[in-house]
């Protein structure tokens, strides 16, 4: 089972939070302040903050926006990972990975099933890198983003967790940009 390692340092990383959303603001965004209250709580540093609309344009242009930010580790979304018309989160964030994650997702339903039984099957959280950047795409409940946090994602950004994590990858994520290929 995973464990912390006390011997090793903790690496605050900076995190970006979206919330996808045709009718949050700031004001209501309690999904999005969820993720907020447990990176700062973690140690982590909150290195932006915006809402976009269902909108798989406007997704894709914030997160591209955010990846080319050197100054932002990790973008976390809430919100549009459903099954309804509008649900267009995992194919905007499908088309800028370099990379997916398949695990997060699958682990995310696994925990979910033992919160709300079938009901996790609606769910289509996804995760990948891009150029760098970690994305994780959770759904847009305060509960959901509880569960991904609590469960997985404190865990592997924090630079401790043993046996291994995404922090200690980070240097790594960019290798094939920097390839020499014959």
């Amino acid at each position: 089972m995973s464990r912390i390692d006390s011997t090793r340092e903790f690496l605050p990383v900076s995190i970006a939070v979206l919330t996808v959303s045709d009718t949050r603001t700031l004001a209501n965004d309690t999904s999005g302040d969820t993720l907020v209250e447990r990176i700062e709580k973690a140690g982590h540093r909150i290195a932006d903050r915006d809402i976009v609309q269902d909108d798989e344009l406007s997704i894709i242009t914030r997160l591209k926006a955010w990846i080319a930010d050197p100054d932002i580790d990790v973008i976390i979304s809430t919100g549009g990972t459903g099954v309804t018309g509008r649900d267009i989160t995992p194919e905007a964030f499908a088309r800028v990975y370099e990379k997916p994650i398949p695990g997060f997702g699958e682990l995310f339903r696994m925990l979910s099933y033992q919160k709300v039984g079938t009901s996790t099957i609606q769910s289509r959280a996804t995760a990948g890198v891009a150029n760098g950047t970690y994305l994780f795409a959770v759904p847009g409940s305060p509960g959901a983003c509880r569960d991904a946090w609590d469960d997985i994602l404190v865990h592997q950004l924090d630079h401790r967790h043993r046996p291994c994590n995404f922090v200690e990858l980070m240097p790594r994520l960019t290798e094939h940009l920097t390839a020499t290929r014959p």
